[in-house]
């Protein structure tokens, strides 16, 4: 992909940058529960703020189905950032509309303005023109942070950009790109690919995409039974997505043929009889009776951590069992540890996996830990992103 226009780039004293960051964050008790993703745009706010910028900030917040919502309300959003920038951020009760309008063209320079919950209009998710051209009226200029919606052809990260120029980069959304792309154009060998989550549907575009590129697959989480069943290893009760088998065979095969490791669970933390207090390791890869799979095993962690020692890039997308809960969340802890610990460039998909790595507290001690969970399994499966593509590309 070719490199985008950046906010570097732009001129910006005294203009109206509408600039979509990604502020869906978890609530609880009426205050922002998780604020990871305000804090990644901080960079990009203080660069606009800096250069004079009169900063309108768009975002969606929850899944209100096109309909006001007061508890997805992004207004709790506009107090936390004020704490975090240490200055006021107004707030507009709208985001499309004569209300909104007024709100954007009083903006001082070098200040905000955050505008209420796009997805309270069914035209953000739709990307109504007629909303799209509403949006539009509240800037001069387009800035795109909001990564995590960067795969969702939305009025606001594809309708309004397509209007609004120039249409540029975000900080944060230009090192999404570049640390990717790394893995993408300049993978450095030995490159392991750490995959994990529940499905192994969702990750065949991403295995087949990193085929050429990886010399190495370790595969964990709920989708390794899929792996396991394909070749006849008892699973017990394990999820296994039984019209993805064959597949799932022949994803190993062909990585295999091509010279590539293709490395599965050797033993496992598994319940027994569907309780979570009662669990066991087990001695080998069988899983018996009504035992389910919920974590990887210490052998194979152990297997894991020497594959990461030995690596120079690791890109790591989906947990590797049920890191929520502590009894399962010991596999996922070491890989982690171990990754932390390396030498090895690496890159950790976001979502899930972010989530995991940040409970540990061991995100600063990652090359790179992505903002966007779906967005960068898309992108690092080849699949176009219409909210980057739809930007301009550097001059």
């Amino acid at each position: 992909m070719a490199r985008k226009l950046g906010v570097r780039d732009l001129e910006l004293q005294g203009k109206r940058v509408f600039c979509r960051v990604d502020y869906n964050v978890p609530l609880t008790g009426g205050k922002v529960g998780d604020d990871t993703r305000i804090r990644a745009t901080l960079p990009t706010l203080r660069l606009l703020s800096d250069r004079g910028a009169r900063t309108v900030l768009a975002s969606h917040l929850g899944r209100p189905r096109g309909q006001p919502n007061p508890s997805l309300s992004l207004s709790v959003v506009a107090e936390h950032l004020s704490r975090l920038l240490g200055r006021a951020v107004a707030f507009s009760p709208e985001c499309v509309g004569e209300t909104a309008e007024q709100a954007a063209r009083a903006v001082p320079p070098g200040e905000f303005l955050l505008l209420e919950n796009l997805r309270f209009h069914k035209g953000e998710e739709a990307n109504d023109p007629a909303f799209s051209s509403a949006l539009t009226r509240l800037g001069d200029v387009y800035v795109n942070e909001a990564f995590g919606t960067a795969h969702r052809a939305h009025a606001s990260t594809v309708g309004v950009p397509a209007l609004l120029k120039p249409a540029a980069a975000g900080l944060l959304m230009d090192a999404e790109l570049q640390h990717l792309g790394r893995v993408l154009e300049r993978p450095e060998s030995p490159f392991v690919a750490i995959l994990g989550g529940a499905k192994v549907s969702d990750k065949i575009e991403l295995i087949e995409n990193l085929l050429p590129r990886v010399d190495a697959f370790l595969v964990g989480g709920a989708m390794a039974y899929t792996f396991l069943k394909a070749f006849l290893k008892p699973v017990g009760k394990s999820l296994v997505e039984e019209d993805r088998v064959t597949l799932a065979k022949a994803l190993v095969q062909k990585a295999r043929a091509a010279g590539h490791d293709f490395v599965l669970p050797v033993d496992h933390v598994v319940t027994v009889g569907g309780k979570d207090d009662a669990y066991r390791t087990t001695e080998g890869v069988e899983i018996v009776g009504d035992e389910v799979g919920s974590d990887i095993g210490p052998k194979t962690a152990e297997i894991f951590s020497a594959r990461i020692g030995a690596a120079r890039m690791v890109l790591w997308n989906g947990p590797l069992g049920r890191f929520e809960v502590e009894a399962f969340s010991r596999g996922t802890r070491q890989v982690a540890e171990a990754l932390a610990a390396s030498a090895a460039t690496s890159i950790v998909g976001g979502g899930d996996t972010a989530a995991a790595v940040a409970s540990f507290h061991l995100a600063d001690r990652m090359t790179h830990v992505s903002t966007g969970g779906g967005a960068a399994l898309e992108y690092l499966s080849g699949l176009p992103l219409p909210g980057v593509e739809i930007l301009d590309d550097a001059r």
